[in-house]
């Protein structure tokens, strides 16, 4: 009854058939405006063929002298003139229709790829909310939190003795070890001075002996000197090895 006051049969393949025909009306009309301007386009490239060729054959009709031949081209060309004015008219009306379907069209186009795009966004977020996406969040932080305290745990030795010894005893058994490191140097120092004493004297008493000289005086002053001068000399000799050998260790 409803369908008999709005003059529709009130069967849905009718109705699916009208909007199959409304969806393709668009495209279909694009394409005989496209191939009517064609048309309209050939056409008036022929008028203007024949423009030129009446006043052509005016030019030659003025030359041989007949007027009225002449007359008869112009008129001609008037025709043909009005005609491609009203051909230039409808192809600009053509163009500008054109041009209006197909930015319509292509509106229609743009709209449908953003109602599918917004349909897409829909799906993706069902069922997702600000809450969710916050929750999801802190789940994340805290493993990334659990992952940093299992990687410090992994990461301490596993000898827990080791951390409870104290540095300043360290520090004192280092300075001990120092103290016990210079002493010994010194001792060291010290035999290697006895060292050199012993055997300056064992060279001062394997000296060669020098032959007598056959001369009174010098006999009688070796008679008479005593042997401690010779002895000072020696010990001479063994306090100026210990002097060097001690600026040698900077003592």
């Amino acid at each position: 009854m409803w369908s008999y006051f709005f003059g529709g049969s009130g069967n849905s393949n009718d109705f699916s058939k009208t909007s199959s025909k409304n969806k393709d009306l668009p495209k279909k009309a694009i394409i005989e405006l496209r191939e009517h301007i064609n048309l309209l386009t050939k056409k008036q490239t022929h008028l203007q063929t024949q423009i030129l060729n009446q006043s052509n054959e005016a030019k030659t009709f003025l030359n041989k002298g007949n007027k009225i031949m002449a007359k008869n081209s112009l008129k001609k060309r008037k025709i043909y003139e009005n005609q491609l004015g009203k051909i230039d008219s409808q192809i600009y009306s053509l163009e500008q229709q054109l041009f209006s379907i197909e930015s319509a069209n292509l509106n229609l186009e743009t709209m449908k790829a953003m109602k599918q795009g917004s349909m897409a966004m829909k799906s993706i977020h069902k069922g997702l909310n600000i809450d969710k996406v916050d929750e999801t969040m802190d789940e994340i932080r805290d493993q990334v939190e659990l992952n940093e305290e299992i990687s410090e745990a992994i990461s301490r030795p596993v000898l827990t003795s080791m951390n409870d010894i104290d540095e300043d005893e360290l520090d004192e058994e280092l300075d001990m070890l120092a103290s016990e490191s210079v002493q010994q140097n010194v001792e060291r120092s010290k035999g290697r001075v006895h060292d050199m004493v012993e055997e300056s004297a064992r060279d001062n008493n394997n000296a060669v002996e020098l032959p007598n000289v056959p001369s009174n005086k010098i006999a009688q002053q070796a008679t008479t000197e005593s042997n401690e001068p010779a002895q000072e000399e020696s010990e001479d000799e063994d306090e100026r090895a210990l002097r060097e050998l001690q600026a040698e260790m900077g003592l």
